[in-house]
């Protein structure tokens, strides 16, 4: 993938290109974690080579990057697998801890594995244009579907008179507002389900709302 765009703020209009990473980008992929998550997040959950080195040889239509300046600004990465109607699922089977080695080269499913905006860029629109691309890949290849976890970073607050299905819900009917969910839902993508400990996330619970995007050119039985 190859795409050029120019998005506008309240100073500038910034060149954009979106495209596949590769090992050459692995250095500057790292350096874009530890703006996204600096200390005191654990420096040892930030990507590693090996991951990297996995997401680009195994799926390379699934590894996006967006670059600006001649610096990466954005990263976003997917795997395709078939997921089991109805079966419970978390973060590290669907996404083999990150390395992605469960990829299924004719699994009907882009599932995300993470997204990652520079804190600079996050008012750009530069996550819904990665999320735009990525369905682009969902239709290039035929797949079914785009599928993935969803953090409640709100739900803390609201868990002691919701449970998660009716904060999502209410987040979806536009009563509540999450960093996350709004900015999916705002993307296309729409609940699938809840997931119980998909991720270690003190903010959500640990629930996440699988959020899906479906391929408006297959017909679902």
């Amino acid at each position: 993938m190859l795409k050029q765009l120019i998005l506008p703020d309240d100073r500038r209009m910034l060149p954009l290109t979106i495209r596949n990473y590769g090992r050459g980008d692995f250095a500057n992929l790292i350096a874009l974690q530890e703006r996204c998550f600096p200390p005191p997040f654990p420096s040892e959950l930030w990507w590693n080579e090996e991951q990297l080195t996995e997401h680009a040889s195994r799926f390379p239509e699934g590894a996006l990057c967006a670059e600006a300046g001649g610096e990466i600004v954005g990263s976003m990465t997917a795997l395709r697998v078939t997921v089991p109607r109805d079966r419970p699922h978390d973060w590290a089977e669907m996404t083999d801890n990150g390395y992605i080695r469960n990829h299924e080269p004719d699994g009907d499913t882009i599932y995300v594995v993470d997204l990652c905006v520079d804190p600079r860029c996050r008012k750009l629109g530069l996550g819904k244009w990665l999320m735009q691309s990525m369905y682009e890949t969902v239709v290039h290849l035929g797949c079914r579907r785009l599928l993935g976890g969803g953090r409640m970073p709100g739900y803390k607050t609201h868990a002691d008179k919701l449970g998660p299905e009716e904060y999502v819900r209410k987040v979806c009917e536009g009563e509540l507002r999450d960093p996350v969910l709004t900015f999916m839902l705002r993307c296309g993508r729409l609940p699938a389900g809840i997931a119980a400990d998909y991720l270690e996330d003190e903010q959500s619970l640990n629930y996440a709302a699988l959020m899906e995007w479906r391929n408006p050119f297959i017909m679902e039985r």
